[in-house]
C-alpha cells in the first residue's frame, strides 16, 4: 500500500483531539506532537486550548487549537472536514472529551442525566460520526475513544459516569469488528485514575451532588495512586501504536477488571464494600 494510503505512526500523521486543553486530551497533544504528528486541540475551552497549542508550539511541535462544543454535530463535523480538507488526510480522531457527575444515584436530577450522556456519550458519537466516512472513504485511521475503568468494573457512586463509559467501551468493541474490514481502526483506552482535573470535582463542566472537603477529596483519590497524565499518555498511545482493542494504564487496574470478568458477582461485592466503607466515612447516606 502507497504511503500517502497507510496509517503513519505517528511520523507525519493528523489527529485531532477533543477534550485536548487539559488532563489527559493535553498530555496526548503534547506526546503525539513530540512524535511528529500535526495536531488539531479541539476543545469547548477556547482560551485553554489555544494555550495548550501555544505551549506545544514552542516546543516545535506543529498544532491548531479549536474551539469546539463535542455535543453540537454541526460544528463537530465541520472541525473533522476542514481538517482531513487541509491535510488530505485523517490518521487520528480521539474522542476524548468528558466530564464526571459525582455522587449517588439519588442526588442526580434527570438534567444531570442529559448533561453527562450528551458530553460523554454523544460527544464520542459525534466525533465518529464526523470522522468514520472520511476513514472508510481513505481507507485508513483510527478511532480512539476515551472510556475510562469505569466502563469496565463496578463503580457505585458514579453511576451515570459508568454508563457512559460502558457505552463507550460496548460501541467501540462493536464498531472496531465492524471497521476492520475497511482498514479502519478502534480503541478504547481505559484510565485507572489518572491526575487530571475531573478528579478536582467532574472536571471544568462537571459537577459533585455531595460536598466533600477538598482536602479528603484529594486523600481518597490519592489511595489509588494517580498517574501523571503525561505518562499515560505515553503508555496509551504504545496501545494505539499496536491497535490493541482495550487500553489499560496504569497495569495493575487490569486486575480489578479479570476480577469483574471472572466474577461479575464478586466484583459487584467488592466494590459494594468498598462504597459502604466509604460512604460511611464521609457520613452520607
Amino acid at each position: 500500500m502507497p504511503a500517502d494510503k497507510a496509517i503513519r505512526t505517528f511520523e507525519g500523521a493528523v489527529a485531532i483531539i477533543t477534550g485536548g486543553a487539559s488532563g489527559i486530551g493535553r498530555a496526548l497533544a503534547g506526546e503525539l506532537a513530540r512524535r511528529g504528528a500535526e495536531i488539531v486541540i479541539a476543545d469547548r475551552q477556547g482560551g485553554p486550548a489555544e494555550k495548550a497549542a501555544a505551549e506545544i508550539r514552542a516546543s516545535g511541535g506543529k498544532v491548531l487549537a479549536r474551539e469546539v462544543d463535542v455535543t453540537d454535530y454541526p460544528s463537530v463535523e465541520l472541525l473533522v472536514q476542514e481538517t482531513a480538507g487541509r491535510a488530505g488526510r485523517l490518521d487520528y480522531m480521539f474522542n476524548n472529551a468528558g466530564i464526571g457527575i459525582g455522587g449517588n444515584a439519588n442526588h442526580y436530577s434527570i438534567e444531570d442525566w442529559n448533561l453527562i450522556l450528551d458530553v460523554n456519550l454523544r460527544g464520542v458519537i459525534n466525533g465518529i460520526q464526523a470522522a468514520y466516512g472520511i476513514m472508510r472513504r481513505q481507507g485508513f485511521g483510527h478511532i480512539v475513544n476515551t472510556a475510562s475503568m469505569a466502563g469496565l468494573i463496578t463503580s457505585p457512586g458514579a453511576a451515570a459516569y459508568a454508563a457512559t463509559k460502558h457505552a463507550i467501551v460496548g460501541l467501540s468493541k462493536s464498531l472496531r469488528a465492524e471497521a476492520a474490514s475497511a482498514g479502519v481502526y478502534v480503541s478504547a483506552i481505559c484510565p485507572g485514575v489518572v491526575r487530571t482535573p475531573i478528579l478536582e470535582g467532574g472536571g471544568r463542566y462537571g459537577r459533585m451532588l455531595i460536598e466533600i472537603p477538598s482536602e479528603e477529596m484529594r486523600r481518597m483519590w490519592d489511595e489509588f495512586r494517580p498517574m501523571p497524565p503525561e505518562t499515560f499518555a505515553r503508555k496509551a498511545l504504545a496501545g494505539v501504536a499496536k491497535n490493541r482493542a482495550i487500553i489499560i494504564a496504569p497495569w495493575w487496574w487490569r486486575l480489578f477488571w479479570w476480577l469483574d470478568r471472572l466474577s461479575p458477582s464478586a466484583g459487584i461485592l467488592f466494590a459494594r464494600r468498598n462504597f459502604q466503607k466509604t460512604m460511611a466515612r464521609l457520613g452520607i447516606e
